[in-house]
């Protein structure tokens, strides 16, 4: 027995693997890809679902998606309103993983082609093409998702040899509404602690198809395991900024919401998914009464599947169907719950995309960079009307003002850069594509060019020290001068600021990484070296 319960951890654990695995390996595969999918079809609150359906159905994983999606909105790649339907999409995706378990882990005996995937993916693994490698994950993590399924249907404990296991079990089936409860708390439950709604699923189908559980308890898991995968996103918006815990709290208020008029009509909506199995000529699992172990092939076994996923699917697309109506009531609510922090200047100057940590991969979190990367450069503009400031001014007060403004931003220059080549480098290398890698070695040099600026600030700010203490004034002309060099400096700010904003930035970045930053280098040396020759 304990041997049985040892083995049936580690076959969730090896569907939790493969599960985690494939997610990771498809996303490798379309992570440039999804990136530019997510930014360009979510224009409107439809194309937002659809976005977040395809996605979420794409990598098997409502977690992965909603993680993700707080990521795109802490790194400022998405609005609220955009990431909320998306969230709304990702929960309607999710629902494909019960279909493709009821009908490949328990109809067909998939996992007998498991191994023989696994040599394939193997063999991929060792390929040179990049490409193939990340395959290879997603094959040999398809083939330990439904080994790891077969492992724990095999493993689960046969109540008939057990009988007081199964009264104790039914025991929990005999309090009417109060059982409904009961068991949307274990769904809750088992969720938070194996992080996962697909392996929740996973179980729960297959304690309802070896007769465990009655259908009407199974759909209570199932509403149940809609509220404790929303912890999972909000975890990772712990640590993000406002916009991305409101991202995380919408998503827990679209379950929430769905939870509660699942429960009003649990009745009715139960016997309208018996209904429609029904109708499929299978038994109505509705009206299923469940006294023992069934055959998991037998058509009840069937019909119960069939009904839970169908269950699983209608509740996330009509929670959808009502609440796509009010995302921007819905964003209104959770911006009046997480408000914004009164910002002072200090916030300006401070990391804005890249503070929350990286998204769920790699290949993924280059866009936070190049937004940061984007940041840095505005910021590195602001301290250009401090040296215009420094310039005019005339009493000496006014001066230091400035001066120590200069001094401070070098500091920030030379912070930021470190922070962002910090968050470079602690992307995996060998988890992102070549492209990914080639943008990565672009951002250090524009970074690299950016810190000089602020080097060049902080230098002017000495050269204006130098002509104060030997009691030198510039003339009207000289300043007319200046000012025109200045206005020249910031007219290539905005140029380089445009170009990083840019979409075609990653192909600018390959042909050309340091041509942006050296150019604003180049000026602001000039400048200084302008500034140096009035002086003389």
């Amino acid at each position: 027995m304990v041997l049985q319960l040892f083995t049936l951890i580690g076959a969730l654990g090896m569907f939790l693997y493969g599960m985690n695995l494939m997610s990771s390996g498809l996303q490798k595969v379309a992570g440039d890809k999804m990136r530019h999918f997510l930014g360009a079809m979510t224009s409107n609150r439809f194309k937002s679902v659809a976005t977040g359906l395809t996605i979420t159905s794409i990598i098997q994983s409502s977690s992965a998606t909603t993680v993700m999606v707080v990521g795109f909105v802490n790194a400022g790649l998405l609005a609220l309103n955009q990431a909320i339907g998306v969230i709304m999409g990702a929960n309607i995706g999710t629902t494909v993983t019960a279909w493709m378990i009821s009908l490949l882990g328990f109809k067909a005996d998939i996992s007998i082609l498991a191994v023989p995937l696994m040599a394939i993916g193997f063999i991929l693994s060792i390929a040179k093409s990049e490409r193939r490698r990340n395959v290879s994950e997603l094959i040999i993590g398809f083939s330990l998702l439904f080994l790891g399924l077969s492992l724990m249907k095999e493993s689960v404990p046969d109540l008939q040899k057990t009988p007081e296991v199964l009264s104790f079990i039914t025991a929990w089936t005999q309090h009417g509404f109060w059982s409904v409860l009961i068991f949307l708390v274990f769904g809750t439950v088992l969720t938070l602690v194996l992080q996962s709604s697909s392996a929740t699923m996973a179980l729960t189908l297959i304690m309802m198809s070896m007769g465990w559980i009655p259908f009407h308890m199974a759909a209570a898991m199932v509403l149940g395991e809609n509220i404790g995968t929303t912890i999972t996103a909000n975890i990772a918006a712990a640590v993000a900024n406002p916009n991305a815990r409101r991202a995380a709290l919408a998503h827990t208020f679209f379950n929430l919401f769905g939870v509660v008029w699942a429960l009003v009509l649990f009745k009715p909506f139960t016997s309208l998914i018996g209904w429609i199995i029904a109708g499929m000529g299978y038994p109505n699992p509705a009206t299923m009464v469940v006294d023992g172990v069934i055959d998991p092939t037998s058509a009840d076994a069937t019909a119960a599947l069939y009904g839970l996923s169908m269950f699983h699917t209608l509740f996330n697309t009509f929670n959808t169907c009502i609440l796509i109506w009010f995302i921007p009531q819905l964003a209104s609510i959770v911006t009046s719950i997480i408000k914004d922090k009164p910002k002072s200047e200090e916030d300006t100057i401070k990391l804005k995309y890249i503070s929350g940590g990286h998204l769920s991969t790699a290949e993924l979190s280059i866009g936070q960079a190049k937004n940061e990367v984007i940041h840095f450069a505005q910021i590195s503009r602001n301290g250009l009307e401090y040296i215009r400031e420094a310039v005019r001014a005339i009493k000496a007060d006014d001066f230091e003002f400035y001066r120590q403004k200069l001094v401070k931003y070098e500091e920030i220059a030379d912070r930021i850069d470190y922070e962002i080549a910090a968050f470079l480098n602690a992307m995996p290398q060998e988890s992102i594509s070549e492209h990914t890698r080639r943008q990565s070695k672009a951002m250090y040099k524009i970074i690299g060019e950016l810190e000089s600026l602020g080097d060049s600030g902080e230098a002017i700010s000495r050269i204006l020290s130098r002509r104060n203490t030997h009691g030198k004034e510039f003339s009207q002309e000289q300043i007319d001068k200046i000012n025109s060099m200045l206005d020249l400096v910031d007219n290539a700010y905005a140029v380089m600021i445009e170009n990083l904003a840019r979409e075609e930035f990653r192909h600018i970045s390959m042909i050309a990484p340091v041509a942006k930053g050296s150019i604003m280098g180049f000026g602001l040396d000039s400048y200084r070296l302008g500034v140096e020759a009035l002086l003389d």
